[in-house]
């Protein structure tokens, strides 16, 4: 996730409304969604190993939950604009045709990414694609570096960790991917360099929202984003 993709979910969560919180499906994702608004499938509560890993199935599902996720569609056609506003990476030029393109760069850059990491090696590598929390048990600092250690940890379909080459080769070929539709002029080292490094730091961001979105959510907002207030109290008996 860029930087651009950061902003532009920080400004949809001003303009959505909240849904209320809910718990893990029997599809094996998360359906709660972070300030109730930015989809969290990723998100797995018991850490243990009662847990069961994912089917192929199940993992296919991951991936067009995400994709098809109205937020992260918006998001892109957010970004799309950002970029169009300065002309920056992919550097389509100006109008109608050129957003139309970033639209679409956008949208290809996000489902190829997921496609790869999510489905297609999570399936090879037998790699499981979602976030374990580690927890409130933990201190906040050893949550903070668990959260990002996810970057290069993952939990094998067997329960054992292991080197995460689902999520880190997956990006590594969807950004490469990229290179099919994007202009020359984006092209070149600089600018897949630096899209790696946005694509890490969204990552990590990602990770520590996950791992402390629930804490939030029920110490600020126990009653819903939008309903902070306490509940109605009983009529006093007399």
């Amino acid at each position: 996730m860029s930087p651009r993709v950061c902003l532009a979910a920080a400004a949809l969560v001003c303009l959505l409304s909240s849904a209320g919180a809910r718990a893990q499906s029997s599809d094996g994702l998360n359906h709660d969604r972070i300030l109730g608004v930015i989809p969290d499938y990723q998100a797995v509560n018991d850490a243990t190993s009662n847990t069961p890993p994912l089917t192929p199935r199940q993992k296919l599902l991951f991936f067009e939950e995400e994709t098809r996720d109205p937020f992260n569609i918006m998001a892109a056609a957010l970004s799309a604009g950002l970029s169009q506003w300065d002309n920056q990476t992919p550097k389509y030029g100006e109008g109608g045709i050129a957003y139309a393109k970033r639209f679409g760069a956008a949208l290809g850059d996000f489902t190829s990414q997921n496609l790869f990491s999510d489905t297609v090696l999570a399936c090879l590598l037998r790699q499981d694609p979602r976030y374990f929390r580690k927890g409130p048990q933990a201190g906040f600092a050893g949550r903070v570096l668990y959260s990002v250690s996810r970057i290069a940890v993952a939990r094998q379909d067997s329960g054992r960790a292991a080197f995460n080459a689902s999520g880190i080769f997956g990006m590594a070929l969807g950004i490469g991917m990229s290179n099919l539709y994007y202009p020359s002029a984006s092209r070149t080292g600089s600018v897949m360099g630096t899209r790696v490094g946005t694509s890490l730091a969204g990552w990590a961001l990602g990770n520590v929202m996950t791992e402390f979105w629930p804490d939030i959510h029920h110490k600020f907002f126990p009653y819903g984003i939008l309903h902070r207030q306490s509940p109605p109290q009983p009529f006093p008996r007399h």
